[in-house]
Parts: structure tokens; C-alpha cells; sequence
């Protein structure tokens, strides 16, 4: 993730204070770097410390370090962070690994501007010797807190959280009662989906209820629905939907319905009616019973008339959309519809937070979004909460391989394409 174009920074406390809005938690045990463009702040990187034994600067972590940075190609300057538990001991552990980082750095064309050392309590510059300048123990880290940046953050609406690893999987806490009807809905569209998974007409249904969803306004409340809920997470359970869902968000409809062309994934001969939860009030005539009838989820009868207008002929296709792989690896389009990706994190921490057998591909694509971002810790911990769901979730192990690699999203590694939590519109 990067900064915003415009902040306000007075001072050192300033940049600090940012860090953990930033990352969206205050690190531990860490060591954060800020590269520089001219006077304004990029990208934010966070890695864990090396372990203090031995070698205090390990030459392939100094190279891990560059490496990361290397994506951010304008770059031309670094600011560095050591958050440790352990002021007293600070410069003796981790004056080596600054040292290290230093030629590394400057070798790469972004020599370190500053750097810090940062506890639970108190904060210093990290090459400021000067006992008059600098006494022993510091200046007390609630200067950070207190700092006009941070209040500017919080004023554009940014909170700090607890780090990953402390969150709950669950987006918020779930009425048992809407839990076991939304599965019980899940398990009944399951029936009903499961022989239409190679309709090209179910396919692009789907579409139609994500994609209206998608266009929500972000500040719109999510109001529980049974039936829509178990329609979604029932969808996410196909393969080829659930990666339609995550490239739509990204690079819109077209390059969602032509990825699939040429898969030999639909059959020409299913003549299986299209379903959907979708219903217009007043649309009664093809419902069993009339107004007072039942509606079971796996036979929803109604559909918005609009969609049925606009959905009877094939969608034409650009034969410059980006295909799968480009999307799912932040290399197309050039910069992604990051309203629509928001939105999808928004529904499926919903979810994720049902529980039930879509509980994992609701957490994949979470994952997916937080490594699109640039927010590594974040999507480590969805996907790794996607493999206890379900063990062996192949596109889960697919994503945590690149997260674990540390391979870096194609748009968070370019500053006019990279994530801005405290854009217009974008999610704080």
C-alpha cells in the first residue's frame, strides 16, 4: 500500500505515527521500511526482525529487504523502523542489521534517509549518538499517538487494529439462528447449482447477482438475506464462478466472461433453466403460489427484468481484456476497479463469517484482495485461516506460496496503480 499524495509531516513522530495506520496495526518485533519519492512518502514494507543470535545481518535478509523495495521502481530514498520489545538493547542487536542495510540500500539508488528505533514506551533516532540530543531512554512513544498525522488519519476515517495474528476469523460476531439458516439456505442452492455448473446461462446469472452487489455504495449497511447469502457462498463453491467473482471485481464483466472462453467449460446442450435468488416485487407470475407462495432457495422463479433484457445476448468482447492469470497476479488491467475489490472484501467477510463449506473460498478471495493490496501479514493470515477451513484449498496454497515467497502484487508494486486506503471511496 502507499501513501496518499498529500499529508502533513512536521517531524519524525509524524512519519512514525503513520506506520501503524499504514500496515493498520501497530508491528512488533519488526522491521518497517518507508521508501521515499523526492519528499513524499511510498510504499510501506514490514518484515519480521532476524533473530538476534548470530549473524545480526544476515546477507540474504539485507537482500530480502532490497528486493522488496526494488518493486517500487521510483523510489529514491528509504526511512527505517526497527519496532522492538527491547529498547535497552536495541542499537546493540539491531545497530548491525541498520549498518548492513545502509550500502544495500544506497547501492539500489534509495539510500536510507533516517531511521528509528521505536519500543512500547519509548522511541529514538537510531544514529543519533548525542546524549544531549538524544538521552537514554528517549522521547515517549505517546508523542507518536499524539502526532498531527495521526490525527489527520483518524480524521480521514483510518483506525489501527490489532495485528493479524490477534483477529478474530470471523468479520463480527454471526446470530446463531441466521448462521444455520444461511448454511441450511448454502447446502439447498448447492443442490440446485451443482447440475448447472456448465450452463453458460447459470455462469452468467451469477455474474448478474455479483455484479449488483459489487456496485453497492461502500457505506450502504449489509442487511442479512437467508436466501442471497446461501446463493453466494453457494456460487463460490465453483471453481470457475469463484475466479469470475475475483476478476470482475478487479477488471470489470467482460474480462470476467472472457477468460472463460476457449475452456471447454460450458455445454451447449444444457437446456437447464438459469436460477437465482434475484426477485422484483410485483413479479409474481412465475412463482409457485402466486405473492403468498413459497420461495425455496434452490428454485428462486424471479428475475429482475433488467437483467433478462440486457443478459439475453452474449456480452461482446474487447479483444484487449486482460486475461485470468494477468488479474489474479496484479499485472492487468493497469490500474484495477479498487471500489470493486473493496466491495468484494466487504461481502465475503460476511461470508467467511457463516462459516459453512464456502467459508474458505470466502477467505481465499479476502486473502487475495489483502496481497493485491500490498498487505502481506493480512493475507497470510485469511489464507492460512482458508487452510484450516478446508485443508489442502488448492488456490489458497497457491496464493500463501507467493505471500510466503514474498512476491509482491503487480499493482502494489507500482505507486499510480498501488491500493490507497485513505483514497475517495476506498475502504479504511
Amino acid at each position: 500500500m502507499t501513501a496518499p499524495d498529500r499529508l502533513t509531516v512536521t517531524g519524525p513522530a509524524d512519519i512514525l505515527g503513520f506506520i501503524p495506520h499504514s500496515l493498520g496495526y501497530w508491528p512488533s518485533d519488526s522491521l518497517v521500511a518507508m521508501t521515499m519519492h523526492g519528499r513524499q512518502l511510498g510504499a510501506t514494507l514490514r518484515l519480521d526482525l532476524p533473530a538476534p543470535e548470530g549473524d545480526a545481518a544476515p546477507e540474504h535478509y539485507l537482500q530480502a529487504v532490497r528486493g522488496y523495495l526494488d518493486a517500487d521502481t521510483s523510489a529514491d530514498g528509504t526511512l527505517l523502523a526497527v519496532f522492538t520489545s527491547d529498547m535497552h538493547l536495541a542499537a546493540g542487536t539491531y545497530g548491525p542489521l541498520l549498518a548492513g542495510l545502509a550500502p544495500v540500500l544506497d547501492q539500489a539508488g534509495m539510500p536510507v534517509r533516517d531511521a528509528w528505533y521505536v519500543g512500547a514506551d519509548y522511541w529514538r533516532d537510531a544514529y543519533c549518538l548525542d546524549a544531549e540530543c538524544c538521552p537514554a531512554p528517549g522521547r515517549p512513544v505517546q508523542e507518536i499517538r499524539d502526532s498531527a498525522l495521526n490525527a489527520e488519519m483518524v480524521y480521514r476515517g483510518s483506525s489501527v487494529g490489532p495485528a493479524p495474528e490477534r483477529q478474530e476469523a470471523a468479520a463480527r460476531p454471526v446470530p446463531a439462528m441466521h448462521r444455520a439458516a444461511a448454511i441450511e439456505a448454502e447446502e439447498e442452492w448447492v443442490c440446485g447449482l451443482s447440475p448447472r455448473r456448465r450452463s453458460l446461462a447459470q455462469f452468467r446469472l451469477v455474474l448478474d447477482v455479483w455484479e449488483d452487489l459489487l456496485a453497492r455504495p461502500a457505506g450502504l449497511p449489509w442487511v442479512p438475506e437467508v436466501d442471497r447469502d446461501g446463493f453466494l457462498s453457494a456460487s463460490l463453491l465453483v471453481p470457475h464462478w469463484r475466479d469470475a467473482v475475483l476478476v470482475m471485481s478487479a477488471a470489470e464483466r467482460n474480462a470476467a466472461e472472457a477468460g472463460v472462453e476457449g475452456l471447454c467449460l460450458f455445454d451447449d446442450a444444457l437446456q437447464l433453466e438459469a436460477i437465482s435468488p434475484l426477485w422484483v416485487p410485483g413479479d409474481d407470475a412465475g412463482m409457485p403460489g402466486g405473492a403468498d407462495g413459497p420461495r425455496p432457495a434452490g428454485e428462486c422463479w424471479g428475475i429482475s427484468r433488467l437483467h433478462a433484457a440486457h443478459r439475453t445476448a452474449p456480452a461482446s468482447v474487447d479483444r484487449e481484456v486482460p486475461n485470468y492469470g494477468a488479474v489474479l497476479m496484479g499485472m492487468a488491467p493497469e490500474v484495477p476497479d479498487w471500489a470493486g475489490m473493496d466491495g468484494l472484501d466487504r461481502i465475503l467477510a460476511e461470508l467467511a463469517a457463516l462459516g459453512g463449506q464456502a467459508a474458505a473460498a470466502a477467505l481465499t478471495g479476502r486473502g487475495w484482495i489483502s496481497w493485491c493490496r500490498g498487505r502481506g501479514s493480512y493475507a497470510a493470515r485469511h489464507l492460512s485461516d482458508a487452510l484450516s477451513a478446508e485443508p489442502g484449498y488448492r488456490l489458497a496454497e497457491l496464493i500463501l506460496e507467493l505471500v510466503g515467497r514474498g512476491s509482491i502484487c503487480g499493482w502494489a508494486a507500482r505507486k499510480e496503480s498501488a491500493w490507497q486506503k485513505f483514497g475517495p471511496g476506498a475502504a479504511a
